[in-house]
């Protein structure tokens, strides 16, 4: 690829293949990432990232991305009588999240307790694009970036 600097934009441009990330339109970027693209990563990779100890007993239940005020913080559904195991090793969870990703993604950790098994909240139905998000994708003109758009979703909720 040539990197290029443009005299009449103020952004660089790039000639070659480019990224589908960098192909869509700023708007629908923010909705990729707002959409929790660091939820859906520990999710898959949380046996990995806590162990099989802390598997067993212990899932990811939000991320909740950082204000002003707070960081961002990752709550975690923890089978009742291992609270005390979560809360001790909260650091090193952290720590090996930060890692997996390569920079400063959780700062905080929220511990909520639950009775029975785990069930990977199958009782709530996830969207992945709420109706706000869902009015933008279809205002979209052009209707190949519409289409692969909703058909990520659908991929997306199988998953």
């Amino acid at each position: 690829m040539k990197f290029r600097n443009n005299t009449k934009h103020r952004y660089k441009t790039i000639q070659g293949l480019r990224s589908f990330k960098d192909v869509l339109p700023q708007k629908i970027r923010r909705i990729i990432i707002n959409k929790g693209e660091i939820y859906s990563k520990t999710l898959d990779n949380w046996k990995h990232l806590v162990g099989n100890e802390f598997f067993k007993t212990c899932y990811p239940s939000s991320f909740k991305k950082s204000n002003k005020v707070v960081g961002n913080t990752l709550t975690i559904m923890v089978k009742r009588g291992h609270e005390v195991d979560i809360e001790y090793s909260k650091k090193t969870i952290i720590e090996k999240i930060n890692i997996f990703f390569g920079y400063q993604v959780v700062e905080k950790i929220k511990v909520k307790t639950f009775e029975g098994e785990i069930e990977l909240n199958k009782d709530k139905k996830y969207t992945v694009t709420n109706n706000k998000f869902k009015k933008k994708i279809y205002d979209i003109k052009n209707e190949k970036i519409k289409d692969s758009l909703l058909e990520l979703t659908k991929v997306y909720k199988k998953k």
